[in-house]
């Protein structure tokens, strides 16, 4: 029965999450100057072509019904939300019309999810990794530089890394390529040696700025976790010093490193907007940053639902999975 409320009530929050947040994208990008089936047409006057006025109308009411755009505010938000609750549908895409806009998303989503999810396991599980060692010797010289680097390390943004292993690997010495361009069948060994082979560079930006905030954070709960009682009394038990740190240690200072680990897998459906872009990478980012030059209102309601959706749904998993990961944590 406890279960049973707290299931309910977390699905209640997932629902009103998930609804807020496709709201706030409907709305947003309407409030935007500009108008994505005007500008549309005057791409077509821009290139000198000369069409009827009577045929300029009806294809300017034909574009306006089909994206969506036709009627008041209201009822083109009450038809968004019938067309996507029921068909899981966002219309087509005006920047790459006529493709609809979840066939463009399922192209681009595996890019990211493998980018993103690859560089996240490394980061984190190397970040958990020096982390615990450094808080566990916390007294040791190693530890201070661990920590100075790493600090030093997380305030910079990844693009300015990304822009740095540019310059180094791709101008300097020419190890990686600077555009992404595979080559073979997809699918094939040569495909794939070309699909890692161009995403290191990509990779590398987002791991060694995102090591810098695992093993802060890290270091800081395994300091904490060290002293406490249960800690102490392993050690006073004769209890090997490999066995407190990773067996009493790690284990509980990872836990809230497991749930930001499950918001950030969440997160990784967003795509990695600037390091996509630089790097010519085909994922959902390089796909949200075309959808805003063109005031794609489909293209952008769609890739950013996706990304809240995701968000709210690895959340609502770890809240139901927590008490089983944490035995001090019960359903109420």
């Amino acid at each position: 029965m406890e279960f049973l409320r707290f299931f309910l009530a977390r699905l209640v929050t997932y629902i009103l999450v998930v609804w807020i947040g496709v709201t706030i994208v409907f709305f947003v990008p309407r409030f935007v100057p500009g108008n994505p089936v005007e500008a549309m047409l005057g791409k077509l006057m821009s290139q000198g072509t000369t069409m009827d006025p009577k045929l300029v109308e009806t294809m300017r009411a034909t574009l306006t019904q089909m994206f969506g755009l036709e009627g008041t505010l209201w009822e083109q938000y009450s038809g968004f939300l019938k067309r996507v609750l029921i068909t899981h549908d966002f219309g087509p895409s005006l920047s790459f019309y006529p493709t609809p806009v979840n066939m463009l998303i399922g192209k681009a989503l595996p890019w990211s999810l493998g980018l993103l999810l690859t560089a996240l396991l490394i980061s984190w599980l190397l970040g958990n990794f020096i982390g615990l060692i450094a808080g566990y010797h916390n007294q040791r010289l190693s530890s201070k530089v661990i920590e100075t680097s790493a600090m030093v390390i997380y305030p910079i943004p990844y693009y300015i890394f990304a822009l740095l292993l540019v310059i180094l690997f791709a101008y300097i010495w020419p190890i990686f390529p600077f555009v992404f361009l595979v080559s073979g069948e997809p699918g094939s060994w040569v495909w794939m040696k070309s699909v890692v082979y161009n995403s290191c560079l990509p990779i590398l930006s987002i791991v060694i700025v995102s090591l810098g905030w695992w093993t802060i954070s890290m270091k800081a709960m395994a300091i904490d976790t060290k002293e406490e009682d249960f800690v102490q009394y392993a050690r006073y038990r004769g209890v090997s010093d490999d066995k407190v740190m990773y067996g009493y240690v790690a284990r509980t200072a990872i836990l809230p490193q497991i749930t930001v680990l499950g918001l950030s897998i969440g997160g990784v459906f967003g795509g990695a907007l600037v390091t996509e872009i630089l790097f010519g990478y085909p994922g959902v980012g390089t796909l949200v940053y075309k959808a805003i030059l063109a005031s794609d209102y489909n293209l952008i309601i769609g890739t950013i639902s996706i990304s809240i959706v995701a968000v709210a749904t690895s959340t609502l998993i770890l809240d139901l999975i927590y008490p089983l990961i944490d035995p001090r944590i019960r359903y109420r």
